[in-house]
């Protein structure tokens, strides 16, 4: 869930609820498709409860990552407009939040301030997520860290105020859309 939390942090509460109102549950059953690599996309996904896989074609048994609730689904594509360089599979029964790209797009381009706080939160969760998967590849030794240097899993002091509200709209938008 900590990944949601850098990304609902830099959103604020009408930005969250504009992304609820415009948003769609959409359920996905175990070992269902939810991203096909190659395949153009429609949505973009916030995963609200259940586990998915991130497999490549080339080897479809050897997953490249597992996403846990909170993750975004689908925002690389949306931001090159390129189709998915992996397929996303269904570990288990998992409900979305489906936000459609088209009318992302409007809101973005016609609301600057929720653009500012979208594309920040984006550009945050992507910094998290490329220094979590450089550490794990050995490429980032902790013990090469320097001193008060963090860990890629650390949770930056400046965003420690906004972290608890940050979950406070996430637990709202899993109990909006999970039953």
């Amino acid at each position: 869930m900590r990944k949601v939390l850098y990304i609902f942090s830099d959103l604020t509460d009408s930005d969250v609820e504009w992304l609820a109102s415009a948003g769609r549950r959409k359920v996905f059953t175990k070992d269902e498709v939810l991203i096909e690599e190659g395949r153009p996309l429609s949505d973009v996904f916030v995963l609200l409860t259940g586990e998915l896989s991130v497999v490549k074609r080339a080897l479809p048994d050897s997953p490249v990552a597992t996403l846990h609730e909170g993750e975004i689904v689908g925002e690389l594509s949306f931001l090159d407009s390129r189709p998915p360089s992996a397929t996303v599979v269904a570990n288990s029964n998992s409900v979305t939040l489906a936000i459609s790209r088209d009318e992302l797009r409007v809101k973005l381009s016609s609301d600057p301030s929720f653009a500012a706080h979208f594309y920040r939160a984006l550009g945050v969760f992507l910094a998290t997520r490329l220094r979590h998967t450089i550490e794990s590849m050995g490429y980032a030794e902790s013990a090469s860290r320097t001193e008060g240097e963090m860990s890629p899993d650390a949770i930056d002091p400046d965003l420690m105020d906004s972290m608890s509200l940050a979950a406070r709209r996430f637990e709202v938008l899993v109990e909006r859309f999970s039953s």
